[in-house]
């Protein structure tokens, strides 16, 4: 069974991976820009700029992660998840801005290029780093990801999918440049169309971390396979006759869960209390990551029927 990991352990882990991409990024971008600039591949340049966007991101992830992994305080009583959901979101951003850049960069080449205007042809260093950018992007991508699911840290996740897009996009701008140094004159168009879809696959990407950030923002209630097992765990405590007003939400790597409980009411107020002690443990239970934190109600029983929601 795999050790659970502090607080503070994940946030070193958090910290660890992120740093390791920084400087992948570093040298990846200035590798690309470079190359793209003395190769005469506009696509290749734009897959620098998306490379050193990661700078943005890895900065966003070193400041976020430790706040939102702190204790809760006065202020914020829940704790500081919701600081984790921000991150994501402006990583979403940094990565939508980056793209829509790239798409009118290269819309505007693709235009120039219908117009008669010859497109140079990109060198073979061009095609080497494309290789290269593919091979440590991928790597840092599922590194970076199985860090994230191991803390059980959202933004670490965002920020891995991140440099899944640009691997994507290095895929993207290698057809491109292919295409342009080998396709002869009609290839030209090779190199900004490899732009158009790079930024069209970072845009994907973008709203991908976006839409789980933005419910969470907006405090939707977890999904429905696990409004079902909690619904489920409660139910089947002893000495619950029944429940509702069941609400929940997700606040960075933890959930909050609140509910009303209904018990015999000629119980004392000591096993009315143990009950829902043992509801909050049963829902605890469901979440081996994160730190759940759940309210119970006790309420008592008289006969109401129960409908299949759990309200009465």
């Amino acid at each position: 069974m795999t050790k659970e990991l502090t607080p503070q352990e994940c946030v070193k882990e958090a910290r660890h991976v992120t740093w390791v991409g920084f400087w992948c990024n570093a040298a990846l971008g200035a590798a690309k820009i470079v190359a793209g600039v003395f190769a005469s591949s506009s696509a290749l340049i734009a897959d620098g700029i998306h490379s050193f966007s990661d700078f943005v991101s890895d900065v966003i992830v070193l400041a976020m992660v430790g706040i939102a992994r702190k204790k809760p305080d006065r202020k914020h009583v829940y704790g500081h998840g919701k600081y984790e959901t921000l991150a994501t979101i402006l990583l979403s951003l940094v990565l939508f801005a980056v793209a829509l850049g790239i798409l009118w960069d290269g819309v505007g080449k693709v235009i120039d290029f219908a117009r008669g205007e010859e497109i140079p042809r990109p060198g073979v260093w061009a095609l080497i780093i494309c290789v290269a950018s593919i091979v440590v992007k991928e790597w840092l991508y599922r590194y970076t990801r199985r860090v994230g699911r191991r803390i059980n840290s959202e933004v670490v996740v965002a920020n891995a999918w991140h440099h899944r897009s640009d691997s994507f996009s290095s895929i993207a701008t290698l057809a491109g440049v292919a295409g342009t140094m080998f396709l002869g004159k009609a290839g030209g168009i090779c190199d900004p169309a490899a732009e158009i879809i790079v930024s069209i696959f970072i845009i994907a990407v973008s709203v991908k971390m976006a839409v789980p950030a933005l419910h969470e923002l907006l405090e939707i209630s977890l999904p429905e396979h696990e409004l079902r097992s909690i619904s489920e765990a409660i139910a089947s405590t002893s000495g619950v006759k029944a429940f509702h007003h069941l609400r929940t939400r997700r606040s960075g790597a933890d959930v909050i869960v609140d509910m009303h409980i209904k018990v015999d009411p000629g119980i004392t107020v000591e096993e009315a209390h143990n009950i829902a002690t043992e509801v909050e443990d049963k829902v605890r239970d469901l979440y081996i990551k994160g730190t759940p934190i759940v309210t119970v109600h006790v309420e008592p029983y008289r006969g109401e029927s129960v409908r299949s929601d759990g309200s009465c």
